[in-house]
């Protein structure tokens, strides 16, 4: 009779596992609205590039492995027509914000916006437009309020972000120095450097702010390999409600490979 029972129990005690993991996935991020924007087409050298859109599927789909709920994630391109089977929407900054104020209003717990695109010292690329610092702070007060917030932007000089973006519940994670460049927006990189470091180290960090740590120093090892210079030195700030409390939001444990 033991040896009937046991594998049986067995089997109880490992599906109760999953179920709290994926329980616990779900109380992490489930409540949680996400943005992932693809802001422009062209690459450095002007022509054609799938490297923002590539940024923009893959990190939707490592934001759902991490325990986002797919319902409560929009996506936005600036040729939408192209990827029919992901669904995207026109990247737009008015229609931007208001996906967003519907989103919200279903993701009650929190905030997350990712935005990859050329930057500049006034802002980031959207399509034809440039969206600056201070408008995307204004859509994230009316949007997410107080609740936790992480923003993350993927562009040359997109440190100027940092100002504008910082509050007590925020968490801002950028590309560059507001005074630097970043790199690997080329026509045949599959990612922007710092989008496949993001992608890399997602699956091995405990948390955004481990991640963030990664991949600040996975941007300076890579451009240290290409021989890059002057360094981009991705920016980080992490508000004072928000800094304790993150932690919490915990990844879910990846199984190893076999």
């Amino acid at each position: 009779m033991p040896s009937v029972r046991l594998p049986f129990l067995l089997l109880v005690t490992l599906f109760l596992a999953l179920a709290g993991r994926a329980q616990a996935a779900d109380t992490a991020f489930g409540k949680w609205a996400a943005i992932v924007i693809a802001g422009d087409w062209r690459g450095s050298g002007g022509g054609a590039t799938e490297a923002f859109d590539n940024a923009r599927h893959d990190v939707s789909a490592e934001l759902v492995r991490l325990g986002f709920s797919p319902a409560k994630i929009l996506q936005y391109s600036v040729r939408p027509e192209r990827y029919a089977r992901d669904r995207p929407a026109k990247s737009d900054i008015k229609a931007i914000f208001e996906g967003l104020t519907t989103l919200t209003s279903r993701g009650p717990e929190g905030c997350l916006v990712y935005l990859t695109s050329h930057g500049m010292p006034q802002g980031v690329v959207v399509d034809q437009s440039i969206l600056p610092p201070d408008i995307l702070a204004a859509m994230l007060d009316r949007t997410c309020g107080t609740r936790p917030t992480i923003a993350v932007i993927s562009a040359c000089f997109s440190g100027v972000f940092v100002p504008d973006l910082s509050a007590p519940n925020r968490m801002v994670l950028t590309a560059a120095r507001p005074d630097r460049t970043s790199f690997g927006c080329g026509e045949s990189n599959r990612y922007p450097f710092f989008d496949e470091c993001f992608l890399q180290n997602a699956p091995s960090a405990r948390n955004f702010a481990s991640l963030a740590g990664q991949v600040r120093v996975c941007v300076a090892e890579r451009e240290i390999k290409e021989g890059i210079r002057p360094p981009s030195e991705p920016q980080l700030f992490i508000g004072p409600q928000l800094r304790p409390v993150l932690p919490l939001y915990a990844f879910p444990v990846r199984a190893p490979s076999p």
